[in-house]
């Protein structure tokens, strides 16, 4: 008879599954590794788990054997209906109590329904967000669990002993909260990614095409900012990415297809953003970058045709050293904004879905182990740690103290966006910036004539500012009738 003797499973043996299961190894845990194709089981234990206390199974009748009480089942496969197969294949071989956990990146609300269906059988669900990687995945991943909370006092030994550890030792592992939150989280996680990203190389174009600097130079610059405020994974790697030299001596970057791909985590940020009425401007340009690097074909018969500026950078630039400075600034600043409209996105998921989201939590939870660790998320914690209720991090007094530098605003305003379009050189993502910086600032906005044009033709009424709350309908054109549209805020 088999005995139970794993203290977890996890199904999908590619190399994030194969890496976590090492890494709960290293942390003394007892792993059952499964495989739809059995042969994989076979080749992970004879190679990579070799000499460990891994044990394989040959069926999922196998598996659940194999699995102490409350079974614990760890899915890491492709997002979609991989994981709904699984799932219905796994359900009949487990009693109530047991937990399912999805590791993979899947729609927030597909696990929202997963955690209901399995509610009704009595089986935990926990959708769980893992960031890092591969690297991550083995040697302490950002691991962003939410879904039946009676889950987390098992999984809580397991989760937090495999992840990352901030510099104060504390995991970068929490619960988030009910439902999808855990995959809600991480989908924003890999918005804001887009968003630093987008940034990052927005500044490299800059440096390279209209400022005309060399590889070593811009690799330097991106040093020296890591050793600041801008200190993150992100920009460290560009530091590294731009050193590096191919077999030839040359730079590598320039020899890549600047087509960039995208398997859809910030797309789907930006589809939240939309459907909650949430204006998280930065990362969609940082999507639409993508999608427009994609059209490689069309922008090289169009750079032969659209005129552009012919200015060069000596005409426009006076002092390069200061430009590079401020630039650093006005990266500083735009990130600001960025993940303020990601924390913006959150807050309006948690207060829809109440989950009650631990924001300051959730920043610790990214200071290492994943691709957006940075130190800028201790300031995120203690920003929320000071006011639980703040509702954007532009009103923190840190945050509200670095976007009222002047010369902050002066760069951006004046020299930065301002030289790029004189130099023909796209910037989305720092346009974008600076355009919520201001809306969000503004006391007034044109949306007053746009309720007056949507009236006017659709009969869709509008507030007076002077009675907020009754919805008004004038004929503009002393033609129309006083019957109104039955959707207001159609």
């Amino acid at each position: 008879m088999t005995q139970p003797v794993a203290d977890i499973a996890v199904i999908g043996l590619a190399v994030m599954g194969q890496n976590l299961i090492l890494n709960m190894n290293d942390h003394g845990f007892v792993v059952c590794a499964f495989n739809r194709t059995v042969q994989k089981v076979e080749e992970f234990l004879a190679n990579e788990a070799k000499g460990t206390k891994i044990v394989g199974a040959t069926s999922l009748e196998h598996m659940v054997k194999l699995l102490k009480r409350p079974r614990r089942v760890m899915l890491l496969v492709k997002a979609g209906s991989a994981v709904q197969d699984m799932i219905d294949k796994i359900v009949p071989l487990l009693e109530s109590g047991d937990i399912i956990i999805d590791g993979g990146n899947s729609d927030y609300h597909d696990s929202n329904r997963r955690f209901e269906e399995l509610a009704k059988k009595g089986i935990y669900f926990v959708g769980s967000g893992v960031s890092g990687g591969e690297e991550g995945a083995r040697y302490g991943p950002s691991l962003m669990p939410g879904g039946s909370p009676e889950a987390w006092e098992h999984l809580k030994p397991i989760f937090q002993g495999i992840a990352a550890k901030a510099p104060d030792g504390l995991p970068c592992c929490e619960w988030v909260g009910t439902a999808g939150s855990g995959h809600f989280v991480k989908m924003v996680h890999n918005g804001i990614e887009y968003g630093d990203m987008q940034l990052i190389c927005e500044a490299f174009h800059l440096m390279s095409k209209g400022l005309g600097l060399d590889f070593t130079k811009m690799a330097e610059i991106f040093e020296d900012w890591n050793k600041g405020e801008l200190d993150s994974f992100l920009i460290e790697i560009t530091a590294n990415i731009l050193r590096y030299r191919d077999e030839d001596g040359e730079p590598m970057v320039p020899k890549i297809l600047d087509s960039a791909q995208q398997k859809g985590t910030g797309k789907w940020t930006g589809i939240a953003a939309l459907e909650y009425g949430i204006p998280v401007t930065l990362i969609a340009e940082a999507v639409f970058a993508r999608c427009l690097s994609s059209l490689k074909e069309q922008r090289v018969s169009a750079s032969k045709v659209l005129p552009g500026p012919e200015k060069k950078s000596k005409e426009i630039v006076k002092d390069l050293e200061l430009f590079i400075n401020n630039l650093g600034q006005a990266l500083y600043a735009s990130k600001v904004v960025s993940y303020a409209q990601g924390f913006m996105l959150l807050s309006e998921a948690s207060n829809h879905f109440n989950w009650n989201l631990d924001y300051g939590a959730i920043a610790m939870m990214w200071r290492g182990g994943c691709i957006i660790r940075s130190r800028f998320l201790g300031r995120i914690k203690s920003a929320f740690e000071k006011n639980p209720k703040l509702v954007n991090l532009l009103l923190d007094d840190f945050f509200l103290d670095a976007m009222k530098n002047a010369q902050v605003q002066i760069f951006l305003r004046f020299f930065l966006i301002s030289t790029a379009v004189q130099l023909g050189i796209p910037m989305p993502a720092f346009s974008a910036a600076l355009a919520f910086f201001d809306g969000y600032r503004s006391e007034v906005l044109p949306a007053n004539l746009l309720q007056a044009q949507r009236d006017y033709f659709g009969a869709h009424c509008y507030e007076l500012l002077s009675n907020p709350g009754i919805a008004l309908h004038t004929n503009w054109t002393g033609k129309g009738g006083r019957v109104t549209s039955n959707a207001y805020s159609a």
